[in-house]
This record gives structure tokens, sequence and C-alpha cells, in this order.
């Protein structure tokens, strides 16, 4: 569901209540989303892996990274790199 922040600032108590009943709701600013209210539930559970996640994919950095010698101008190596994302 999403609705207009003007209608959300009026009805704030009745779209909270709907998300305490699992419901997602986005907030919309000249038709685009620019907020999601979420149960509270969802983000402490979501929370709760961060920090698992985040030293596995630093683990993996590092596996990567065993051996890895960069020569030349680092800028440049940065650069290609942000360039063939594009």
């Amino acid at each position: 569901m999403s609705v207009p922040l003007a209608e959300a600032k009026n009805h704030l108590s009745a779209l909270v209540a709907r998300v305490e009943e699992g419901e997602e709701i986005a907030i919309t600013r000249r038709g685009v989303a620019v907020v999601r209210l979420v149960p509270e539930t969802e983000t402490r559970e979501a929370l709760l892996g961060r920090p698992e996640r985040v030293g596995a994919a630093l683990a993996r950095l590092r596996q990567l990274g065993e051996g890895v010698v960069l020569e030349g101008n680092l800028r440049a190596i940065a650069r290609e790199g942000l360039a063939g994302d594009q």
C-alpha cells in the first residue's frame, strides 16, 4: 500500500495500526516512495544477522586479497574500475 505524505500526516495512528498488523506502507511525495513503514519485529530480525554477515564478507575479502599485488597508479586503477561499472 502507498499513501501520499499529506494523507499519512493526517492518518498516522491508523497507518501505524495497520503496520502493527504486519502490513508495509510506502509514503510518497509527488508520487515517488520516500519512506517505508514496516513492522518493528521485521526490522529487528533483519538487524540481528548484520554483524555476522559483515564479518563473513570481510573474511571473504581477505581471502580474495591474499597474494594480490596492485602495481601502477592506484588512481588510474580505481578510475578504470569505476568506468567498467557504468
